[in-house]
């Protein structure tokens, strides 16, 4: 093996550290001299130095390595855990959406993942990275190029050849072919594999990424239906109420026990409640055709299957969040990250090896006549072999320059990876925080509810008896309905904040079978 060159340029301090540095000029004449004995060796000794694996420059890659606190914060905090505590100790479950307890989401979930396009779209992306990858291997493998040809030519009789073929059209045939093997002795085209095998992970992990927010995509649009499609009943079951005690007014005004006020009080309040109505219809709405697109269908497919009112999935009694080191290992976005760091690695090692010879072997046989049906005498054939080399030796400027640019995006690359770990992080702090304080606002909502509704019942068994005034009626029964349709929105927000803190942990994508290569 060569051994390393000197560097001749300098970076800056950071970068050194960060990056593991390459060698920056050619090799020296008598490490060449070594290749081409090495050659003329003969093809045997060749073979064996390729599969031995020859001399790879470049860095090798290394995982880096990240900070990860020791428990997430607020989980825990007395007076936000709630009924549906956090377990940091268990480890996210890859199904989380069975937790939710609603087979109808379960499906639609299933349904989504067979036919979403954006699924589709990077599952396509998979498959071409693929297939590029084996372009690049290629490379390795002798290249052998059929050839065939026939010309007629006349030479001038003024020309010192002329005395060969006396001015006359000669007619020649040739059929064969070449062969051009590069002996990757420096590694050129195993970092190419190597990136390109990095490039394909990377894409795998963008797939995954994309499974994750399909999965919280449909949950988030089920709950934001079954929410909106809660408080619709709440405000139909108000309308009611509110014509129960319009009656009560109409009745009273009647007999003559009260005036007109009271009516006119009462049909007001239930104008406004049934205007909650149109606004909610259409959340509803919106969700029903964001499902059936997310399902790869047109917005109304679902409309009839998703009509009949429901109400928002439950809560687990405990969501389990597992460590914040495994977030690094889970998420795909994270990892995703991770692999383009390796793919640029990998290129500094590509762009390495063009400050060094390439070296190949050449060969070509075939036949050649001036009639057809002689190409097939053995006068007639014609070959050739032998090694060859190519060495860029007046343009080394610009290869340094190139693995610059190389170093320079791999730094790029670090520092996407850092600030991925960091988003990680702040998602799921931040979605831990709004589910465990959405939980303690629901509690207090709930028991505002509970004394509305004593308040209501007082004030209208009050007001029958002729004991207090329509208007205390009518603002417990607005404060009863405030706080109920408060509380149904809280539900969905609840659940919703439990969606995006599995979002932010990235669980999901392992429970779905991994793209099967194209038969």
């Amino acid at each position: 093996m060569l051994p390393s060159p000197e560097q001749t340029h300098a970076r800056d301090e950071q970068v050194r550290e960060r990056i593991p540095r390459i060698p920056a000029r050619s090799p020296s004449a008598l490490a060449v001299t070594r290749i081409l004995r090495r050659l003329s060796l003969g093809l045997p000794l060749l073979a064996v130095s390729i599969f031995l694996g020859g001399c790879k420059v470049g860095p090798d890659f290394a995982a880096p390595h990240s900070y990860a606190p020791d428990s997430f914060s607020h989980v825990g905090d007395e007076g936000f855990g709630g009924p549906s505590a956090i377990a940091v100790a268990k480890s996210v479950d890859a199904q989380w959406w069975r937790l939710l307890g609603d087979p109808a989401l379960e499906q639609l979930i299933q349904r989504a993942v067979a036919g979403n396009l954006d699924v589709k779209l990077a599952s396509a992306r998979v498959y071409e990275a693929r297939s590029q990858r084996a372009v690049i291997a290629a490379d390795a493998y002798p290249r052998v190029d059929l050839d065939a040809n026939a010309s007629r030519s006349r030479q001038s009789k003024n020309t010192a050849q002329s005395s060969f073929v006396g001015g006359r059209n000669v007619n020649l045939f040739q059929a064969g072919f070449d062969a051009n093997w590069e002996l990757d002795f420096f590694g050129r085209v195993s970092r190419n594999v190597e990136a390109a095998d990095a490039d394909i992970q990377s894409i795998e992990e963008d797939r995954r990424d994309v499974l994750v927010t399909l999965v919280s995509e449909v949950a988030r649009n089920y709950i934001e239906l079954r929410g909106a499609q809660q408080r619709l009943d709440i405000a139909h079951r108000n309308i009611q109420t509110q014509q129960d005690t319009l009656d009560i007014a109409s009745s009273r005004h009647r007999a003559g026990l009260t005036s007109d006020l009271d009516v006119a009080q009462a049909e007001s309040s239930l104008s406004n409640v049934r205007a909650t109505v149109p606004p909610l219809d259409r959340s509803a709405q919106a969700a029903i055709h964001r499902l059936g697109v997310l399902l790869g269908k047109p917005p109304g497919a679902l409309a009839e299957e998703l009509a009949a009112s429901s109400s928002v999935p439950g809560l687990p009694p405990e969501v389990p969040v597992g460590l914040p080191s495994e977030l690094l290992r889970r998420r795909p976005d994270i990892r995703r990250a991770e692999r383009e760091l390796a793919a640029a690695t990998a290129r500094i090692g590509v762009a390495s090896a063009e400050l060094y010879p390439r070296f190949s072997l050449t060969g070509s046989f075939g036949f050649a006549a001036e009639k057809v049906p002689s190409l097939p005498d053995a006068s007639s054939r014609f070959w050739s072999f032998g090694p060859a080399m190519k060495w860029p030796v007046l343009d080394w400027q610009r290869i340094r320059s190139n693995i610059r640019v190389q170093e320079a995006r791999t730094e790029e690359s670090l520092l996407r990876y850092e600030q991925a770990v960091l988003r990680a992080f702040e998602d799921t702090e931040n979605a831990l925080t709004g589910y465990t304080r959405e939980q303690a606002r629901r509690r207090l909502l709930a028991d505002s509810v509970a004394s509305n509704q004593r308040a209501f019942n007082l004030a209208n068994d009050l007001y029958k008896s002729g004991i207090t005034d329509f208007q205390r009626v009518l603002d417990s029964q607005r404060s009863l309905f405030n706080s109920q349709d408060a509380l149904s929105d809280s539900d969905r927000a609840v659940a919703s904040n439990l969606v995006a803190l599995y979002k932010a942990l990235g669980g999901g994508w392992e429970s779905f079978a991994p793209l099967p290569r194209p038969g």
